[in-house]
This record gives structure tokens, C-alpha cells and sequence, in this order.
């Protein structure tokens, strides 16, 4: 039987948790984001309800690449990026980008200890669409008002200043 496909993170967290898991477990890393926003527009369609349409960056290209052909001969696949809504949406990215079906396994674990991921293994879930959402609006939010005042700030207080993600939301509201 094909390996299980378990992807996290942080390659260094990738290596620990292989260890961990033995042979039945192939672990990658998928280094964080591997979609974003297109830059065309602001990657939001505000006629579509503020649609998201998302690309794999340049450099993030051989990375799912790579995930891809892995999934596609494993037995099953785990997501396991944190837990948080930047995590959740990696998740959710990552079933999307590697065209995994709706049956891909999330867990979740709060260290890296054999105890920890053991039991997070007896203990999958969906992915959290609410998280999902939460760190899109987030991110729309972001790219919509913060991507606006930043340059204010640049022109009137000074250089390389950033809006913030929350800052921007609080002030534009």
C-alpha cells in the first residue's frame, strides 16, 4: 500500500514528525502559503461579492508540483498546518492547489511530542470553513484598504510605514 502523504508547515517540523511516525508516513513541508491573491485587480472581483481568485506564485511552483505527484500516489493525505486561521487556510489551499478530494484529512496538534501527533492521528477532522473564511476576509480586507493606505502613509509621515492588517480594518471602519 502507498505511504500516507502528511504535509506541515515548517520542514524542520517535517523531519521530527517522520520520525515520529515511522514508514507508513511520508512528511513534507509546504513552507507556509502556497497560494496567494493574483496581483491583477487586487486578485478580488468586488462585482462577485468579493470574490478571491488565487494563483500559486513563482516561487511556490515546485514546491506543489512536487506535493502534487506525492498525493497523487499516496494511500491518504494530512493536512497538518497550525492550528489558527492562516493555518486552517493553508489547509485549505493546499486541497484545493493539489486537487485533493473533500475527504483530506486535517489535524491539528499543539507539539511536537509522539503523544501529541499519535493522538491528533486517532483524531482528524474537516477542514474549518470558518477559519477559512475568517482569514480570507482578513486577507481581502488587507489587500483592499491596507494596499491603499500604506502609500498615504509613505507620502505623509514616512517611508516603508505599513497600515497594518488591523490597524487598516479599525481605521477604514
Amino acid at each position: 500500500m502507498a505511504k500516507n502523504l502528511l504535509i506541515v508547515e515548517s520542514p524542520a517540523k517535517a523531519k521530527t514528525i517522520e520520525k515520529i511516525l515511522g514508514s507508513d508516513f511520508e512528511v513534507k513541508s509546504c513552507y507556509g502559503h502556497i497560494r496567494d491573491l493574483d496581483k491583477g485587480d487586487k486578485g478580488i472581483d468586488i462585482q462577485k461579492q468579493f470574490q478571491p481568485s488565487y494563483i500559486v506564485p513563482d516561487e511556490k511552483e515546485r514546491v506543489v508540483k512536487e506535493l502534487r505527484q506525492i498525493a497523487k500516489k499516496s494511500g491518504e493525505v494530512w493536512l497538518a498546518s497550525d492550528e489558527d486561521r492562516e493555518g486552517e487556510a493553508i489547509s485549505w489551499h493546499l486541497k484545493e492547489a493539489l486537487g485533493l478530494k473533500d475527504n483530506a484529512k486535517r489535524i491539528v496538534f499543539r507539539e511536537i511530542t509522539k503523544p501529541a501527533i499519535l493522538q491528533a492521528i486517532t483524531q482528524p477532522r474537516t477542514i474549518d470553513m470558518d477559519l477559512v473564511n475568517a482569514q480570507q476576509a482578513r486577507r481581502i480586507m488587507d489587500r483592499l484598504i491596507g494596499f491603499e493606505l500604506s502609500p498615504v502613509l509613505w507620502s505623509k509621515v514616512q517611508k516603508g510605514l505599513s497600515a497594518g492588517r488591523v490597524q487598516s480594518v479599525a481605521v477604514r471602519l
